[in-house]
């Protein structure tokens, strides 16, 4: 399968970064994480974080404080818990606040970046299973 948007991600304005393990589960495609500040007085952690076709976090949450999701490229998905997912585009904002459980990442045809502007300690739980994924068979 062809994969949308790869060039608008891995080449954007800003750099790719590494890979991040600690988001997603192993078994399933990358995601990157490239910090965008590094001001040691400014409590909120800035970054560009990108996803490989299919790729996408593990259900999280922000304890004592929020992540705040800036499309910048691509397709994917948003979602809260007890929610419907929620089909992510260039231009699109996310704003999970303070403890509330969500995950996100790339649609299964397509690479997808965004700006993350998180507060507070992430909290990671149990990886989004294939049922869970919009892209899955149960959603078509």
């Amino acid at each position: 399968m062809m994969s949308k948007f790869k060039t608008e991600v891995t080449e954007g304005i800003f750099p790719l970064g590494e890979v991040n393990p600690v988001s997603t589960a192993p078994d399933m495609p990358s995601s990157y994480n490239y910090p965008l500040v590094f001001d040691p007085e400014v409590s909120a952690k800035v970054a560009n974080v990108s996803f490989e076709p299919g790729a996408r976090t593990k259900w999280h949450k922000h304890v004592g404080g929020y992540q705040i999701l800036l499309v910048t490229a691509g397709e994917g998905w948003y979602q809260q818990e007890g929610e419907e997912p929620r089909k992510l585009h260039a231009g699109d904002v996310a704003v999970a606040r303070n403890g509330v459980k969500h995950w996100h990442g790339a649609a299964a045809d397509s690479w997808l970046s965004h700006i993350v502007v998180n507060a507070g300690e992430a909290v990671w739980g149990d990886p989004v299973t294939d049922e869970e994924y919009p892209d899955s068979e149960k959603y078509r």
